[in-house]
Order: C-alpha cells, then sequence, then structure tokens
C-alpha cells in the first residue's frame, strides 16, 4: 500500500507486545498492548527489526480490514520518531537481509525443522485483507496457513481454542513460527470457542 499517504490514515499507538514472523523467518508484524495484530509486508521485515522492538511505544497508521481486530500498516512511528514505512518491495529498503538466525551452508534462510507444538489460542492472525491466515499461542508461537486451510480449520485458531500442531518451525532470535502441516485440538482439553 506504498501509495497511501500515511498521514491521511487513522492512528493507532500502543506498546509492542511482541514482533511476529511469517513461515520464512522474515518480520512480517507486531502485536500491539498483547491484542492488536500490526500487518506489514515482508520487504519491510529488517528495517521493523531495526527499529522496533517489544515495549516500544510506536504509533501505527493504517487500513482496519472488516470485522476483525487488525491493521495493515502503512507506517509505523517509534517514540524515538523512528519511522517505518511503506515504500512499495522496491522503495527505500536496501536488498532483504536474511533474519538473525543459525543458517544451514548455503541456505538462504533460517533453518527449519519438523517440530510438534501446542498450547491455547491467545489470538487469530490475519493477512493483510484481513483473511484469516493463523493463530498465537500462549507460549508465543506463531501458527500459519494459507487462507484455504485457516477457513476450514476456523474453530482451531480462535481464542481459547487448545490445539496441537506439526509442521516446519523455523525460529530467530525475535520469534518463532510454525508453517502448519496439520493441527487437531489437544486431545481432553476444554475450549472456549
Amino acid at each position: 500500500m506504498h501509495w497511501i499517504d500515511p498521514e491521511s490514515l487513522p492512528e493507532t499507538k500502543g506498546t509492542v507486545t511482541r514482533l511476529l514472523l511469517d513461515p520464512h523467518g522474515d518480520a512480517d508484524g507486531l502485536i500491539l498492548d498483547g491484542h492488536l495484530q500490526v500487518h506489514l509486508p515482508p520487504h519491510l521485515s529488517s528495517t521493523l527489526v531495526e527499529r522496533v522492538a517489544p515495549g516500544d511505544v510506536v504509533s501505527v497508521r493504517g487500513v482496519k480490514p472488516r470485522g476483525v481486530n487488525m491493521v495493515s500498516a502503512v507506517s509505523i512511528v517509534t517514540a524515538h520518531g523512528d519511522v517505518v514505512i511503506d515504500d512499495g518491495p522496491h522503495g527505500g529498503e536496501k536488498k532483504r537481509r536474511k533474519p538473525a538466525a543459525d543458517l544451514d551452508e548455503g541456505d538462504p534462510g533460517p533453518a527449519r525443522r519438523a517440530q510438534k507444538v501446542s498450547g491455547a489460542v491467545v489470538l487469530s492472525l490475519h493477512g493483510p485483507k484481513g483473511e484469516l491466515r493463523g493463530a498465537l499461542l500462549d507460549d508465543g508461537t506463531s501458527l500459519r496457513m494459507s487462507r484455504e486451510s485457516a477457513a476450514e480449520l476456523a474453530s482451531h485458531l480462535m481464542p481459547g481454542a487448545c490445539v496441537e500442531a506439526w509442521g516446519e518451525l523455523v525460529e530467530t532470535g525475535i520469534g518463532r513460527t510454525l508453517d502448519v502441516d496439520e493441527i487437531a485440538h489437544a486431545a481432553g482439553a476444554e475450549t472456549d470457542a
């Protein structure tokens, strides 16, 4: 949304609770005040990681999709005045850096490993247009999947659901994300969803 003037958009302020990773290990957003997802395109990953950290107070200008508690950010301004702005994939951003993680020799991204995770969903996660794309677990792990899979498995991705998921885990210094292959409600778990 690099063509939108951020000054024309509503402003939301809050404290960064955590940064979010996509399944490739790039930062693609953050959580404000523990409950509001802010989505940023992955081409801003290195700029976001350099300028924003958990505990920072930020001001976000962006577009809010209907029916979901998230904002697709066009700009983020830190309390120190640092600005992260979406100028498009070839705008002000230099070539994407690899996220800080142990990399396999010749591997262009962070190491991935087969993993099972489990926990309670604390927040549903959405794509830039508000489409359901995953969930945030109580241990901070993001679960990510295609919008088609997420639509079919929506009851597994709602706050209060206790789930077990299997897939490829990517973990960096800023977080961990599971690219979900399979997901199920945890055996014997009560859910609020």
